[in-house]
């Protein structure tokens, strides 16, 4: 008896030291799995060690993070100052809403009504709707901070991925005697089918909602749409919870319509429309077969996870709650499916993982 409180004790003590690096260790867990087929690629193609491989993909994976993340900001910095500017100068100019703003389900007429506004009366509309300005700026300043928290978790996660790959033929004998005490003499085969789930949900729905985001944010950029970082990011979400990203570019093409020539907004809605419909080639093309999860449970895990974690728990929600969904569908299969399905896991990850 006493020797079981003082374990729990000791486990008590090590959740409680450990928690707070739960969700950067789990993401960090995630990434080195989806990216460890990237560091073995490079180990064969230049005749490298597999710690000078997984460094290469690690610091790889940090500028791809870091670059956007330093764009954003600056972008947001210098949008900041040039509006606050124009306010202060009395120069700033908002243009006239096209009629098609209007039509829009639910937010058309009053948005066409407060554009309208605006363009006339600029001081008239901001005294009318100050108490929504208040609440929109609020909601913009946390959650700019609520991102640059998610992106130092990020590095954290990126950090550890780094030597969870370092370590990787380590880390699956101990997740596979884990498993093997857990689940028993198919443990081995969870194990498989779990790198195997991971990695289709990381290139399958994160891999195409990231590609969507920066084809997007491109588009964006070179029309001159204003805050285009922000409206990338409401496409990476979207993308990620499996809604289409025309929700957040229509809009922006109505945008550009009003205030644009009509070649640029052509140009961008054709764009759109193709980056909105490019999920129907790349999933195919990323998600691994005999992985594929349903689309309410992607929702509910990317939803889940972003309510408990914010941004970093969008992605790992998704990608949990689908292995855990993969592993609920696997021990529902009778024994020799769970065999056979751990089996078929193993064979494509066996030389990457």
């Amino acid at each position: 008896m006493i020797k079981s409180m003082l374990l729990l004790l000791v486990v008590y003590f090590c959740y409680q030291i450990l928690q707070p690096f739960l969700l950067p260790i789990v993401w960090g867990a995630i990434i080195a799995i989806a990216l460890m087929p990237l560091a073995k690629a490079l180990q064969r193609r230049f005749s490298l060690s597999l710690g000078k491989g997984c460094m290469l993909v690690t610091l790889a994976a940090l500028a791809a993070l870091l670059a956007p993340t330093i764009w954003f900001s600056g972008a947001v910095v210098s949008t900041s100052q040039d509006v606050a500017t124009a306010l202060s100068a009395g120069t700033l100019v908002i243009p006239q809403p096209d009629a098609s703003v209007a039509v829009l389900p639910v937010v058309g007429e009053p948005l066409y009504k407060a554009w309208s506004l605006a363009a006339i009366n600029l001081a008239s509309a901001l005294n009318t709707y100050a108490p929504q300005v208040k609440a929109l700026v609020s909601s913009g300043l946390s959650a700019i901070g609520s991102l640059g928290g998610s992106v130092v978790q990020f590095i954290i996660a990126i950090l550890i991925s780094g030597v969870v790959m370092s370590n990787a033929a380590r880390c699956k004998t101990m997740a596979g005697k884990v498993a093997v005490r857990l689940l028993g003499d198919k443990g081995e085969d969870y194990v498989g089918l779990s790198i195997a789930t991971v990695r289709s949900v990381v290139q399958g729905v994160i891999g195409v909602a990231v590609i969507q985001a920066v084809l997007a944010g491109l588009g964006m950029g070179i029309a001159g749409v204003p805050a285009a970082g922000l409206w990338m990011l409401a496409v990476l979400v979207l993308a990620i919870i499996q809604l289409p990203p025309i929700l957040i570019l229509g809009p922006v093409m109505a945008y550009l319509f009003a205030v644009d020539t009509p070649t640029v907004a052509v140009i961008f809605s054709v764009w759109g429309v193709l980056v909105s419909a490019s999920d129907t080639v790349l999933k195919p093309m990323l998600m691994g077969r005999g992985v594929d999860i349903p689309m309410l449970v992607i929702l509910l895990g990317a939803l889940g996870g972003m309510m408990m974690s914010g941004i970093v728990g969008l992605f790992v929600g998704a990608v949990v709650l689908a292995l855990g969904y993969k592993l609920l569908m696997a021990w529902l299969e009778p024994a020799d499916k769970i065999a056979q399905a751990g089996t078929e896991a193993v064979l494509p990850v066996v030389a990457t993982a």
